[in-house]
């Protein structure tokens, strides 16, 4: 495994355009810094796809390369998180859509999947252990259609806008709005009865984990440019 070269301070403070720019032009080392900028943003979009932390880091690792091979076409006509949530999550559902021997519809079906959301009521021992707190509300996060869940945590717990959600998951804004909202309504009642517990503590992506997915990934970069 190739050591991680951590972040300087100057690159800290270059901008997304000006890395891509920079990596483009052959300094490979530097899309390290646009992991670990959006390893967290990444983790959250796709594990609420995704329920498997293994199958988590894999499609984060692929998405990280499908960004780096084609990130000479990075346009720049969106912001470049945007741009890398979409990728990963299209990583995400075609990996979905093969557990489902391509059945799985993401576009589509709110009605269907209206039904099937239910909102799980916690035991007394959940209320009783505190430090198990968010551990429930991933439980009832677990309990939302993909397609719900992944809206939410797009809007809520990273902050992205109504537009920009709707160009990572390739949805129309009023598909956002509708989605949210269903969302919030199942979770609200919940979480006012848990304190203390917010929507930005989930889905956390500790830093052995951030290490091990940006030393895979650029490890291949590494060995992919001097094959060449």
């Amino acid at each position: 495994m190739i050591s991680t070269i951590p972040m300087s301070a100057a690159g800290e403070q270059l901008s997304d355009a000006e890395v891509v720019r920079r990596v483009v032009e052959g300094d490979n080392a530097l899309f390290e810094i646009l992991m670990r900028r959006y390893n967290q943003t990444v983790y959250r979009a796709v594990r609420a796809i995704l329920k498997s932390d293994e199958e988590v880091e894999d499609v984060m690792q692929q998405s990280y390369l499908n960004a780096y091979a084609h990130l000479g076409q990075f346009a720049g006509l969106a912001k470049f998180s945007t741009w890398l949530i979409r990728i990963a999550v299209n990583e995400a559902i075609a990996r979905l859509r093969k557990q489902h021997n391509q059945s799985w519809a993401w576009s589509g079906g709110d009605e269907m999947a209206a039904s099937l959301v239910e909102t799980k009521i916690p035991n007394p021992e959940q209320h009783a252990v505190a430090t198990q707190m968010r551990e429930v509300v991933e439980a009832e996060l677990s309990a939302l259609p993909a397609t719900y869940r992944t809206v939410l945590v797009l809007r809520d717990v990273e902050g992205l806008s109504t537009a920009e959600a709707a160009e990572c998951l390739s949805v129309s804004e009023d598909v956002i709005k509708t989605r949210l909202s269903r969302a919030r309504g199942v979770l609200r009642e919940a979480l006012a009865r848990r304190a203390g517990v917010t929507l930005e503590s989930i889905y956390s992506f500790g830093n052995s984990r951030c290490d091990r997915v940006v030393d895979l990934v650029m490890q291949q970069i590494i060995t992919g440019s001097e094959r060449r």
